[in-house]
């Protein structure tokens, strides 16, 4: 790099540090409610990563942001967050492009409140009953658990344009060759988390 400038243009435009704690927020979780759907990534034993898709449930307030996932208790992702809490749950919205990425650990409960506070009947069909009078996929099947990320940081890509706004600065960008940025890199710190995780603490 000579002098001042930047080799990466694109971050340095987009990212917003003049975003208040509370819109970030509210960024974060609209971009969360359209997509339902998060890959959860960990890491085993001999250092391979693996992600699946999985839906959060919906937290009690809108400034929690700890994520909470049902998960069978028998599967292969618990073995490697016994090994390593460290894991990345990340969001894309395909159509906007909007797309959000937390860095934290997870924790795993079994707490039979805790499971029934989030509880429907609709996770039910995620275990089945296996007719042994056990394993019912109810709430208190023994193979039920919570999965829980408490997030060190938040990065995310907040569109501000539309699907033809993005295209048609992309477009100029090509022909120009100034920098496209049709959104805002936003990006919830550790400090941040820590005073939102206060206002949730019993």
């Amino acid at each position: 790099m000579s002098g001042n400038s930047s080799l990466d243009p694109y971050t340095e435009q987009a990212q917003n540090n003049d975003v208040t704690t509370q819109e970030k927020i509210a960024g974060l979780k609209e971009i969360i409610k359209s997509t339902e759907t998060a890959m959860l990534t960990s890491r085993s034993s001999d250092g391979s990563f693996h992600s699946r898709a999985m839906s959060p449930v919906h937290p009690h307030s809108e400034t929690d942001l700890t994520l909470t996932f049902f998960a069978n208790s028998v599967s292969h992702k618990f073995e490697e967050i016994e090994h390593d809490s460290h894991v990345n749950v990340s969001f894309l919205n395909p159509t906007t492009t909007s797309w959000a990425s937390f860095s934290g650990r997870a924790t795993v409960t079994q707490d039979p409140a805790e499971i029934k506070k989030y509880w429907s009947t609709a996770t039910s069909a995620w275990f089945g009953d296996l007719k042994d009078g056990i394993h019912k996929g109810d709430s208190n099947d023994p193979r039920v658990a919570l999965i829980q990320v408490v997030p060190d940081e938040i990065r995310y890509w907040y569109a501000t344009k539309g699907k033809v706004g993005r295209a048609i600065e992309i477009g100029v960008g090509a022909m120009t060759g100034k920098t496209s940025t049709p959104g805002e890199l936003r990006t919830i710190t550790s400090n941040e988390i820590k005073l939102t995780q206060g206002l949730h603490t019993k």
